[in-house]
């Protein structure tokens, strides 16, 4: 694939005590180009409105459109690459819809925002952030909308 990334991922990890409620998070971005959403469309999801140009032309989506499942993969990565969470961004569910295509030629990056910390009862070490995630091309429009749950770990205590 011929997509190209950039990352912003800098300064400390990011523990459970560093989050709260309406703390946003803004990644790096990521370009993707037809070459590669065929590429992810041939081996993940083969249809043709994200494999042929003029079959797409022809589709709901009007021409080529990226995978949804690729688009929550760029997202992925933006997160990983963009949101230093200590112990890595560890999913416990989501609820995922995809509001407008990504195309080739759009440049995406996450915008997240924290809704949600709970502390676990029953394990002192970590506990659950929720979070919403927008996908946005660089004309601002939300590509996808993402709410996940996300378990963090609290700080080591030292000594």
């Amino acid at each position: 694939m011929s997509e190209t990334a950039t990352t912003s991922t800098t300064g400390p990890k990011l523990y459970l005590d560093d989050l709260y409620p309406g703390q946003r998070h803004v990644t790096g971005t990521h370009m993707l180009d037809a070459p590669g959403i065929k590429a992810f469309a041939a081996q993940f999801d083969p249809q043709p409105f994200h494999l042929d140009e003029e079959a797409a032309g022809h589709s709901f989506f009007g021409g080529l459109a990226a995978s949804g499942w690729h688009t929550a993969a760029v997202t992925m990565r933006l997160m990983v690459d963009g949101l230093p969470i200590a112990g890595g961004v560890i999913g416990a569910g989501a609820d995922i819809t995809w509001p407008a295509p990504t195309r080739p030629g759009d440049i995406l990056q996450a915008h997240c925002e924290i809704l949600e910390v709970k502390p676990s009862r029953s394990r002192p070490d970590r506990g659950m952030i929720t979070m919403r995630t927008e996908t946005r091309n660089q004309r601002g429009e939300v590509v996808q909308l993402m709410t996940t749950r996300v378990v963090v770990f609290r700080r080591p205590s030292e000594g």
